[in-house]
């Protein structure tokens, strides 16, 4: 970390559509969010290039920017701000610059299309956390949209192209009726725009298709509605297919005009005239590149802009070696725990005895990570009350923002720490109940060998090293090494205390000694 850690930076993006900030504190390889601020503001108009913000959008935009600087200020943050499509084309650009200046306070950067794709490359591959698959990213702003292609940290291909929601809503549904062949239209457009890169994309390759930014939010939130999917406390990670995108494109365009739109999808009304355009911006990707399905990730182009400043102001180490999730997750624990040294260790037994019992619990390899969070996050509950706080520790886990982590895991990791005392899982738990058979198995079996592992740590002092599992004898045997001079007799009784569960689903008996 650099020598200003408690410097508060704050990152505002300047879009088409909508103006975003984000305020944030530097911590370990990454940042806290402390706050964050949408306007939908419309700076940009135009059906081809927007060679000029009108007046009132120059008003709407300085008040707005006055409004975010001052929620900076509050906080005493250095304001990074960074101004895409809808300013980088006004010829206007700089008398709006001179005024944002001047009235507002705020120095605002006109970014390329192509920085702007790094920068949302550099925000999105931290939330969704794909590791070295090759990655296909979108981002459908209201003026361009980016499209990268990268692995890892590298990026392979880069462009920005002049199709943004409100652009394209401005070209071809601009009547207040939907012309009977505005989407067809809409759509060969695209895909002649799109066509110029298809053999790049083909040559590179990618596994995993990410979708940023509002509009593609928007499309997975009516998608989780028509699918009749729970709502999800976080759309994070959030999947969903092509054949779905087609799906609400088709009901979309069923809707003569964006009022009826706002009407029968629960809509915003500064969503609902350009949601049209956004969802033929981002099936037109998906077909033209043979995507099959898109995972939407929260972070975008200010996240980047945040992470950049961090990195350019030296206080940030290498966020490309840390797991995003289980670095989200320590930093809950660390904000929450009383004693988060206790919980590292017990994760360590937790984990070591998953690799024991894996095979003989039939445990999906990636279900290790939900473990580990869960014994890290076990005790977060006590920043409520010490009495309960395994319930406490549930919602605390529920309610935080954690990246890297889908909905589901989020969901799994709070209830295997719930379970991490008292009572086992039952069905009549209603957030149990609502989980499918695979994953109730799943929770009560993590949860079992998480309460063995804080047994053996009930000195809270770390005096257990490692343990090993054996079976025999028609039981199960669990072997807790500790230096010679060490006494395990609490920490075996603990353990002892805790294996019914354990037992229970092995269907055998479980016995925790001491390795002689």
């Amino acid at each position: 970390m650099g020598s200003n850690s408690d410097a508060i930076i704050a990152a505002l993006d300047v879009g088409t559509n909508s103006f975003h900030l984000v305020v944030a504190k530097p911590v370990e390889n990454g940042f806290e969010v402390i706050a964050s601020e949408k306007e939908v503001i419309r700076l940009g108009h135009g059906a081809g290039d927007m060679k000029q913000l009108e007046p009132e959008a120059i008003e709407r935009g300085l008040a707005s920017l006055k409004r975010m600087r001052e929620i900076a200020e509050v906080h005493n943050a250095e304001l990074r701000a960074v101004a895409t499509s809808a300013v980088r084309e006004a010829k206007n650009r700089n008398e709006f610059l001179k005024r944002a200046r001047k009235e507002a306070g705020v120095n605002l950067e006109i970014i390329s299309g192509i920085e702007e794709a790094r920068l949302i490359h550099l925000g999105a591959k931290y939330a969704v956390a794909v590791g070295e698959q090759p990655m296909l990213l979108c981002d459908i702003g209201g003026g361009s949209t980016e499209i990268v292609i990268a692995v890892g940290d590298e990026i392979l291909l880069s462009r920005s192209f002049k199709l943004g929601a409100v652009r394209l809503t401005d070209r071809f549904f601009s009547t207040d009726a939907l012309h009977p062949s505005a989407v067809s239209s809409c759509r060969k457009f695209v895909r002649s725009m799109l066509a110029t890169i298809k053999p790049e994309v083909a040559e590179l390759g990618f596994e995993v298709a990410v979708g940023s930014s509002g509009t593609v939010e928007a499309l997975a939130k009516l998608i989780q509605q028509l699918n009749k999917q729970p709502e999800p406390k976080s759309f994070n990670r959030y999947e969903f297919s092509t054949d779905d995108i087609t799906k609400v494109l088709d009901l979309l365009a069923d809707v003569p005009t964006a009022k009826e739109r706002q009407k029968a999808f629960g809509l915003d009304a500064s969503r609902a005239d350009i949601i049209l355009a956004g969802a033929v911006i981002l099936e037109s990707i998906a077909l033209s590149f043979g995507a099959t399905k898109f995972i939407y990730s929260d972070y975008a182009l200010r996240e980047g802009v945040l992470f950049d400043t961090l990195a350019r102001e030296n206080l940030l180490n290498h966020p490309e070696d840390v797991d995003p999730a289980l670095h989200s997750v320590r930093q809950l624990a660390d904000r929450c725990d009383d004693r988060p040294e206790h919980s590292a260790h017990v994760a360590k037994i937790a984990t070591s005895l998953f690799d024991g019992l894996q095979k003989k619990l039939k445990l999906p390899a990636q279900s290790r990570r939900f473990l580990e969070a869960a014994a890290l996050l076990a005790n977060v509950g006590v920043v409520v009350s010490h009495s309960k706080h395994h319930l406490h520790s549930y919602y605390v886990i529920r309610n935080s923002e954690l990246v890297g982590l889908t909905d589901r895991e989020i969901e799994l990791i709070a209830l295997i720490a719930r379970y991490h005392r008292k009572s086992a899982p039952k069905q009549s738990h209603p957030e149990f109940a609502q989980l499918d058979e695979s994953d109730q198995q799943l929770v009560r079996s993590l949860a079992a060998i998480l309460r063995i592992a804080i047994g053996l740590d009930r000195t809270q002092d770390g005096r257990v090293k490692s343990v090993t599992v054996r079976s025999e004898d028609e039981q199960f045997l669990i072997f807790a090494k500790a230096p010679a001079k060490a006494d395990l007799e609490l920490n075996l009784y603990a353990a002892n205390e805790r294996r019914s569960l354990l037992a229970e689903i092995l269907e055998t008996k479980v016995k925790v000694l001491p390795l002689k």
